[in-house]
């Protein structure tokens, strides 16, 4: 059997096609309007051809013709403005309806299957429910399931909404592989690595940055590694142990570990190797442009390889008629 021929839409620095090509799909094209990113994409993608610019200024009809036939479409829309909080902005909407692109692509190149990824919330944009009914009147079966990463063996609590598409069969559900248990956060982190630590008590440490290394201490103890996690609002007290699975990766630097010395606590930020592991990034998978914020900006957006690599194969390979 002929490999899946697969495109990825907002393709980012690749997350999905890596999973993709896991499962065994050959990986034709990417797109993505920041071109530092499509950098980081042909570095690690070099067969396949990288489509920089905006969705909506290409005509899928020519690329389709020029691509040929395609048999998967992997799709993350952009998502920092599906949040209830964003409001109803014209910047907001434009963003959001990104998404109706994935249906405009496959009318033109007509795959088998299609996968959307994007932030649980998204089910509460306005337009979700037209985004659903539109694929379906194309002519696919439709099945949205939200998937934690940490039970696929992946280092990361991250929750994502997958919207399965499939013009034969209805999706099957993916399904968790029993042998995985979740990772914890423990083996992403260099305790004793060639990284620069600071001492934790300075003059000028942030006042929040004390409080929650000390809510850290008063739960574990004062020989303990832990993590600060910054930008949170799950009432978690701005830290985490490292023995579950690292909270949600984001586009931002939002944690920094915390360990025990003879001269008192030191800490650092994550680094860009450990946020790879934490994503389930191989260590071959390099970021050759960009700085260290945007390379984070990069793997924050990403989606999890191994994740995707389940999901496709199950979508790819499942014969049940639902």
């Amino acid at each position: 059997m002929p490999p899946v021929r697969a495109i990825d839409l907002f393709c980012g620095a690749g997350g999905s096609s890596w999973g993709a090509r896991l499962a065994g799909a050959e990986i034709v094209a990417g797109f993505d309007r920041w071109k530092l990113a499509g950098e980081v994409y042909a570095r690690n993608f070099p067969e396949a051809e990288f489509v920089h610019g905006n969705l909506e200024d290409h005509d899928p009809n020519q690329l389709a013709d020029r691509l040929g036939e395609i048999d998967l479409i992997m799709a993350s829309p952009e998502c920092t403005n599906h949040s209830p909080a964003k409001g109803s902005q014209p910047r907001c909407e434009t963003s959001r309806a990104t998404a109706f692109e994935v249906a405009r692509y496959a009318r033109a190149f007509d795959p088998r299957w299609i996968v959307i990824e994007n932030v649980v919330s998204m089910r509460r944009w306005a337009r979700y429910r037209e985004l659903i009914d539109e694929l379906r009147e194309i002519g696919y079966r439709v099945k949205p399931q939200i998937l934690q990463a940490d039970r696929f063996g992946v280092p990361t609590s991250r929750r994502r909404l997958f919207i399965l598409c499939d013009r034969e069969r209805g999706p099957a559900e993916v399904v968790p592989p029993v042998t995985v248990h979740p990772k914890p956060a423990r083996q992403i982190v260099d305790l004793n690595g060639r990284y620069e630590w600071s001492p934790l008590r300075t003059p000028r440490r942030a006042t929040g940055t004390l409080t929650r290394a000390e809510r850290a201490m008063a739960a574990l103890g004062h020989e303990e590694p832990f993590l600060i996690v910054y930008y949170g609002s799950d009432h978690a007290g701005g830290w985490q142990s490292l023995d579950v699975p690292l909270r949600t990766v984001t586009t931002v630097d939002r944690f920094a570990i915390v360990r025990p010395g003879r001269d008192g606590h030191q800490m650092r930020m994550l680094q860009v190797p450990e946020l790879k592991k934490a994503m389930g990034f191989p260590q071959r998978f390099a970021f050759p442009a960009g700085s260290r914020r945007d390379q984070i900006h990069m793997i924050g957006n990403a989606v999890c390889p191994h994740l995707m690599q389940t999901v496709i194969r199950t979508l790819t390979t499942h014969e049940t008629q639902a």
